[in-house]
């Protein structure tokens, strides 16, 4: 089994300071929780001093995004070469920079290519809306954003990529997919799919978590399904004590109870 990975995204939230303040506050809750990956993708600006505060604990640090080239005249945009060494993690492909600033599957791709060519472990994003939902074509659309994203890569690289799956109408809408739509999306379009490309023991050791909606009252039914690798968090990630219970039940569930813990 994979180890499982819960990571919050913070999205366009917290100053600095009150980033500081949040790894301080789970610092030591979580310093008892091991067997199990956790971490934060913090807006840019707060990288540099998270960067600092989370040097000896197992907290991983990501960026929410990132171009792909390395330097260059693109305004207000950061490369990896500027990530390179403050984070460990990228989020590629969120469905807000893909609705909302125009990102499309041949973007996601050439932003994993350059993410992995300079040590950052990218966490992509995929998922369906609520129309394509509801006309039944979220094995299409989510199988092809996979395929997209992974084109021309290979198998070695893509064992060091984390998937997303995030249904685009479960997440800040309060609703989530049942746990069992969750499950059956990640194994039979996502985890299939990444099979079909690049081989059965390359997708069953790949992390894929559930995003859209987690939180502690459903973390602990989504993460009994076997598909599901941990979460990306959006909103319940924001407060120090739900996050700490998101990884704490995640632990329970995954490692405690399937009897695995150290």
């Amino acid at each position: 089994m994979p180890t499982p990975f819960l990571a919050g995204n913070w999205k366009m939230n917290k100053t600095i300071d009150e980033a500081l303040a949040f790894v301080e506050a789970v610092k030591g809750p979580l310093e008892a929780i091991d067997a199990v990956d956790y971490g934060i993708c913090a807006p840019f600006t707060a990288l540099a001093p998270l960067h600092d505060a989370v040097a000896g604990t197992r907290i991983k640090l990501g960026a929410q995004n990132m171009y792909w080239e390395e330097s260059g005249a693109f305004t207000g945009e950061i490369s990896p070469l500027m990530l390179k060494g403050l984070c460990e993690n990228v989020v590629i492909g969120h469905s807000e920079r893909r609705q909302y600033f125009g990102e499309t599957d041949e973007t996601v791709n050439r932003k994993i290519k350059a993410a992995l060519e300079h040590g950052l472990q990218p966490i992509v994003c995929v998922g369906e809306n609520l129309e394509q939902n509801e006309a039944e074509q979220t094995e299409e659309v989510v199988s092809t954003q996979v395929r997209g994203a992974f084109a021309d890569l290979r198998e070695d690289q893509v064992r060091d990529i984390v998937i997303a799956y995030e249904p685009i109408w479960a997440i800040g809408t309060g609703k989530a997919a049942t746990p069992e739509q969750a499950n059956d999306v990640i194994g039979n379009v996502v985890r299939a799919t990444v099979a079909d490309m690049f081989g059965t023991d390359v997708a069953e050791q790949m992390v894929i978590q559930y995003g859209g909606s987690i939180k502690p009252a459903n973390v602990e039914e989504l993460m009994s399904q076997p598909e599901i690798n941990g979460g990306l968090v959006g909103g319940a990630s924001l407060d120090p004590e739900s996050f700490v219970t998101l990884v704490q039940v995640t632990y329970e569930v995954k490692i405690q109870n399937a009897g695995m813990g150290g």
